[in-house]
């Protein structure tokens, strides 16, 4: 590289987007707007608003199934915004500074994700293994420091991560084959040897995605053995909940590792990846829940016989209101 070159910073990248064929651009525009929007509604009309609405859902098992959603619409709201901008125009750039923000939003939600499905791991467990204490052990106030521990645990995997990326000098070039910015494209623009800092940020994501996802299912399996051998009463209802749940790590877990667990080389699957579980899973989400949660169903048709009958009695009164 030219000596001259590296006293040029770069201030903005140049993001290629999902696809250069312009007669795909718009078909995946409007796809991706639509998974955008149902995210939004499948994950706060859904289960947010029927949560906090049905006082029998008012359990810690549904406080933490209410906040999940919460985290999956603040995931997508960092990626999809640029994946939509991106198919929408010819040539999408984004600024050095709100790149480096935008990885570190992301990295945060994304890992806060990640440690919170352990926590509700933990939920299964202690209600499957310990059912006369569990209202006890997981009281409000230990569920709110669990959410609180799944959050400081994706601001230190984040703050790892971005911390080890702008310690290494950007010059050139400027151009990320992504729709949004992450680390793995970011670092290998850095114009300096990153082998070791590589090495630092599989070991800090892709190896602890790997030991979490490891622990997971072992944990899953004992939690599935329990029910098998020594649950008699809301068997099925154990099954659907922990198979809802197990669904839900595969959908995470397995794009994930495929992104972050190996040295950052271009892979063509890479972009299927990363659509996957930034724009497709938290979409996905919600309806695993509510479509393998016998619960949730009845809390969704009681809302919904709730809103039906308030809208009847409005239009009546409106109607008597006409004729007095």
């Amino acid at each position: 590289m030219d000596p001259q070159n590296l006293t040029t910073t770069v201030t903005e990248f140049v993001l290629l987007g999902l696809t250069q064929i312009h007669q795909l651009k718009y078909f995946l525009s409007i796809f991706f707007l639509i998974v955008y929007i149902a995210t939004w509604l499948g994950n706060f009309i859904i289960i947010i608003i029927t949560v906090i609405a049905d006082h029998r859902l008012h359990t810690p098992m549904y406080f933490l199934l209410a906040n999940l959603p919460f985290m999956d619409v603040s995931e997508s709201s960092v990626s999809a915004p640029n994946l939509l901008s991106g198919l929408l125009s010819k040539r999408k750039t984004v600024p050095f500074n709100q790149c480096i923000l935008q990885m570190f939003f992301f990295h945060l939600i994304g890992s806060a994700i990640v440690f919170f499905l352990v926590v509700m791991a933990i939920d299964r467990y202690v209600a499957i293994c310990k059912p006369l204490r569990y209202l006890t052990i997981l009281n409000r106030g230990v569920c709110m420091g669990l959410v609180a521990l799944s959050w400081l645990g994706g601001l230190a995997h984040s703050a790892v991560q971005i911390g080890l990326l702008i310690q290494l000098p950007f010059c050139g070039p400027n151009i990320l084959d992504n729709f949004y910015c992450d680390v793995p494209q970011v670092i290998k623009l850095a114009c300096a040897d990153t082998h070791v800092v590589e090495l630092q940020m599989v070991f800090n994501g892709g190896v602890l995605l790997i030991i979490q996802l490891i622990c997971l299912l072992i944990s899953y399996i004992i939690i599935l053995v329990k029910i098998r051998t020594h649950v008699t009463e809301g068997k099925r209802k154990a099954l659907s909940t922990c198979g809802a749940q197990i669904i839900m790590v595969c959908l995470l877990f397995i794009p994930s590792i495929f992104i972050y667990a190996r040295p950052f080389k271009k892979f063509t699957l890479d972009k299927v990846a990363s659509i996957f579980f930034t724009v497709i899973s938290p979409m996905l989400n919600p309806i695993v829940y509510t479509l393998r949660n016998t619960e949730m169903k009845k809390a969704i048709r009681r809302l919904m016989n709730r809103i039906l009958f308030s809208g009847r009695e409005l239009k009546a009164s409106f109607v008597f209101d006409c004729f007095d």
